[in-house]
């Protein structure tokens, strides 16, 4: 049985463990109130932007390559992970299910690539010698599209140039603050945009195709963007419901710890008295 003074000590550390935890949850819970409102704020401008598009391209009929299959000889997957852990099962089951699709579809690493957003992803893909041809670390909690512009101008700029012949996107998506999803949408080509029998009367100056040129490259943007967005306050939730998760265990800990530290310190007492007891019935 541990002693009286290995238990008092596990009580004090535990007891400081849960003040680290609960100042977590704390944090990420403002955190993810910025975040959800962020997210939340960009969905009409996401909305208008789809509805603009689909606009121009249900009367355009010459074709464009960010809106027509192609037969597909290398794969693309954007895999948005956090910088650290400490955040239940938030990286991993997004990791889980794009390692499993990879797996799925392909026989050889010539079939594709990966861009990892997050450290977390970018070690665990590296560590399995899938290859990496783009990766971003260190964006901040309250990401702006200026900061990973780059990022998402060169991924559509690649599907563009042809380096791989469709794009998918695995991220959470915010559900609750005690709910995330794992989300797989195909990115590119834009085929749920394509056009369709419904005829509009809208003129476009200039025409269409150069419309399209500039509007689709920002729109497909636009999306990496509203998926950071959106796993930027998925981050944070799971945090703060992984952060409470071990307050509330470190706090039944230590009551069990006390309880056991309560009845050694009884049964030392109790001995003592016995012992006192048994020594002066001697003395007689």
């Amino acid at each position: 049985m541990a002693s009286l003074r290995d238990i008092k000590s596990r009580i004090a550390s535990n007891k400081k463990m849960s003040q680290i935890t609960k100042a977590q949850e704390m944090v990420s819970a403002s955190k993810l109130n910025r975040a959800e409102n962020k997210a939340k704020s960009f969905v009409p401008y996401m909305e208008k932007m789809q509805e603009v598009v689909a606009d121009i391209a249900i009367g355009y009929t010459g074709g464009h390559p960010m809106m027509s299959s192609r037969p597909v000889k290398r794969t693309g997957y954007l895999v948005i992970t956090a910088d650290r852990g400490l955040a239940g099962a938030f990286n991993a089951n997004v990791l889980r299910k794009a390692y499993q699709r990879i797996q799925e579809r392909h026989q050889s690493k010539d079939e594709y690539a990966v861009i990892a957003v997050g450290r977390m992803g970018r070690d665990f893909f590296k560590k399995r010698g899938i290859p990496v041809i783009s990766e971003m670390t260190g964006i901040r909690d309250e990401v702006t599209f200026s900061e990973i512009k780059d990022l998402a101008n060169s991924t559509v700029q690649m599907y563009i140039d042809e380096t791989f012949d469709e794009l998918y996107l695995f991220y959470n998506h915010f559900v609750s603050a005690i709910s995330q999803e794992v989300t797989e949408k195909k990115l590119l080509p834009l085929t749920d945009i394509a056009p369709n029998k419904k005829k509009t009367s809208f003129e476009f100056e200039p025409d269409e195709e150069e419309i399209l040129e500039v509007l689709l490259p920002q729109y497909a943007e636009s999306l990496i963007f509203g998926a950071l967005l959106d796993s930027k306050a998925s981050e944070h939730a799971a945090r703060m419901t992984a952060m409470r998760n071990a307050t509330d265990n470190a706090k039944e800990i230590i009551a069990d710890l006390e309880l056991s530290y309560n009845r050694a310190r009884q049964a030392s007492i109790t001995q003592e008295i016995t012992e006192i007891v048994g020594g002066a019935a001697a003395l007689e």
